[in-house]
């Protein structure tokens, strides 16, 4: 018996699926969105960056009870939060803990295809130096391309080399005014995004189109 190849799953860099896990008896409560953490054309497979929280009923589904061969329910993929299709402006990406999900998508796209571009500069926030997420992996984008920044800031790592504390000193230091050339892409925690928002908008004065962002948690 010919067991057919499954349709391929196509979606864009950015985008998320919504599963349906059988953690509560509504539907509703049942519903989590996540942002699919590799790009598009890497054969029919899905990435996702999940934290373990203690006392999520998700996290203790995936963590506790997902094995190989589990059947998982998603629709999808969905979501605006996707590259330009210009890349003539350099790419801000701020992001915190599992926010990093959709730039990662984004890079290995442009990575993949082989995309031209302006700048990328990823500004990657958490707590401490273990939980860095995919190090390696932009530590080699930034040795391979001269026009990709990688900063980290590290809350709660007093002997930390880099920048201490959170993401908003990082993009505040290296774009203290207004400028046409970059476009901020944001992905975290409301409070994050807020403040943000209000740094980049209100107190530095870029233009509201130049800042873009995606909640998440």
């Amino acid at each position: 018996m010919n067991i057919p190849e499954p349709e391929p799953f196509e979606f864009k860099a950015g985008q998320f699926v919504t599963m349906d896990l059988p953690v509560h008896e509504k539907r509703l409560n049942r519903w989590r969105s996540y942002s699919i953490a590799n790009g598009p054309g890497e054969g029919n497979t899905l990435e996702f960056c999940i934290v373990h929280m203690n006392g999520g009923l998700a996290t203790q589904y995936f963590f506790e009870e997902v094995k190989e061969g589990t059947v998982l329910r998603l629709k999808g993929p969905d979501g605006g939060f996707v590259l330009p299709e210009q890349l003539d402006k350099t790419l801000v990406l701020v992001c915190t803990g599992t926010g990093i999900a959709p730039f990662r998508s984004m890079i290995r796209d442009i990575h993949r295809r082989k995309l031209p571009f302006k700048g990328i500069h990823l500004i990657f926030g958490t707590r401490r130096e273990d939980g860095i997420l995919y190090r390696e992996e932009f530590e080699a984008y930034r040795d391979l391309w001269p026009n990709f920044r990688y900063d980290i800031a590290l809350s709660r790592e007093p002997d930390w080399a880099g920048y201490k504390g959170y993401v908003h000193q990082v993009y505040l230091e290296h774009y203290p005014a207004p400028r046409e050339d970059v476009v901020f892409y944001l992905c975290g925690w409301q409070n994050m995004i807020d403040e943000a928002v209000a740094n980049l908008i209100v107190k530095t004065g870029f233009d509201k189109s130049q800042v873009r962002y995606e909640l998440y948690g």
